[in-house]
């Protein structure tokens, strides 16, 4: 594993079904990624895609350091179920002075104790089935990305009540305080569009703001 600054690196500590889908996701794309589990089946698959999958019996920091995880630009911590084994982990992450720490968490209180540590956390399970609920509620919903402060970047597929209006017209800074970042047509994606716009059939809406106000865009729309 090279040392940091030569190229972006991962660790990933814990190889179930979201830590091993990481590491094909991030190998496959060239990272160097380095996979640490208890379970010798598990680091034997990740094998496949990283040469730097190895069993580690224990998350301590000496452990973790002949892994070579203090040489990663970024560490994800998959481990969820076992809290406990989650924290200490966690904690040793930073404490080994790795730049950008990621933990996974199986609930808010869980998350709330890693977010006290240092650490960036995600809920994968919860992410995914608040994806699939607004998939539901809101037929003109394709993806979104959520960031801090309850702000996310959603694409929404244009429709009849959108269709025929100008960017202008749509007014959605003024009505919604909400602003269109891009436009998808055609398999383009434009990021300079003029306000004289007008959207077609098959468009996809790019918007960035509070959750809440996108929300009530989409139901404006429908």
């Amino acid at each position: 594993m090279k040392k940091k600054g030569t190229s972006a690196s991962f660790g990933v500590i814990g190889l179930g079904r979201f830590g091993s889908a990481l590491v094909e996701c991030l190998a496959s794309s060239g990272k160097e990624v380095i996979a640490v589990d208890k379970d010798e089946a598990k680091v034997k698959e990740a094998r496949r895609f990283t040469d730097y999958a190895m069993v580690v019996e224990a998350l301590d920091r000496e452990s973790l350091e002949e892994a070579g995880m203090q040489n990663c630009d970024t560490v994800v911590i998959c481990i969820g179920e076992q809290v406990d084994v989650s924290i200490l982990a966690t904690m040793t992450a930073l404490k080994m002075n790795v730049p950008h720490v990621i933990a996974k968490a199986n609930s808010l209180i869980h998350g709330e104790v890693l977010k006290q540590l240092g650490a960036r956390v995600v809920y994968p399970e919860r992410d995914m089935a608040v994806r699939l609920g607004k998939g539901l509620i809101y037929n003109s919903f394709l993806d979104s990305v959520t960031l801090e402060g309850d702000v996310e970047v959603r694409r929404i597929q244009a429709t009849d009540r959108l269709i025929g209006l100008t960017v202008r017209e749509a007014d959605t800074r003024r009505k919604y305080n909400l602003n269109i970042i891009a436009i998808e047509h055609c398999h383009r994606t434009d990021v300079e569009f003029p306000s004289d716009y007008r959207f077609q059939e098959g468009d996809v809406v790019c918007v960035i703001g509070q959750t809440g106000n996108i929300e009530k865009f989409e139901n404006a729309i429908q």
